[in-house]
């Protein structure tokens, strides 16, 4: 198996628990509105860069916003920068489904551990961030 794959299966793992536990919580949300989401910064994001960032056309980008929007997770605001712009910015009923999402990030890596090891999993953690380094456009 490629390592492309390796890496792709144990990622799309991680998404489903985790939009699973947010869904169970009682958040609203889908797998793509939740990959637009999670991609608005702490002071707000243009709607271009959100639907880079999430490899979306720009259409597709705004037609999950106009969801987030409605459903209450997301709002518009001019962006202090440019007054032309607009910033998606997260909303504070976004937020409250922070915990849900990081606790469950916490049990899957307690099994992951529980799994490989702690020394396995301590190095597969500085692997993974030392390929950011070179991978993630966005560091």
């Amino acid at each position: 198996m490629n390592i492309g794959l390796l890496l792709f299966i144990p990622s799309r793992e991680v998404e489903n628990r985790i939009l699973a536990a947010v869904t169970a919580a009682g958040f609203d949300i889908t797998q793509a509105q939740a990959r637009v989401l999670m991609r608005v910064g702490p002071d707000g994001t243009r709607l271009t860069e959100l639907a880079e960032a999430a490899q979306v056309t720009k259409q597709t980008a705004g037609f999950l916003v106009d969801q987030l929007e409605k459903a209450g997770y997301v709002e518009r605001v001019p962006d202090p920068t440019d007054g032309r712009a607009r910033l998606v910015r997260v909303t504070a009923k976004a937020e409250e489904a922070v915990p849900v999402a990081d606790a469950e990030m916490a049990r899957i890596e307690a099994e992951w551990e529980q799994h490989i090891g702690k020394r396995r999993m301590t190095q597969l953690r500085e692997a993974l961030e030392m390929l950011g380094e070179i991978t993630d456009p966005y560091r």
